[in-house]
């Protein structure tokens, strides 16, 4: 039997909310095995003096359970 586990991050990004979520997926890579999906959740933006300085993206990324 398959277990597929879900965990929410957030990626950033100063170029576009393509690369949040790129971001994100990189970052979760580093730790996490067997990726499998991304879910977009939302994007979100910090912004400083009328202009976007960050772009974030609010993910749900599943990835197999690895048993012993």
């Amino acid at each position: 039997m398959t277990i597929v586990k879900i965990v929410e991050l957030i990626g950033s990004s100063q170029m576009n909310w393509e690369d949040a979520t790129k971001n994100a997926i990189e970052e979760a890579g580093k730790t996490v095995r067997n990726i499998k999906s991304v879910h977009v959740e939302r994007f979100t933006a910090k912004v400083e003096n009328n202009k976007i300085v960050e772009y974030r993206a609010v993910v749900k990324i599943a990835f197999v359970v690895q048993r012993e």
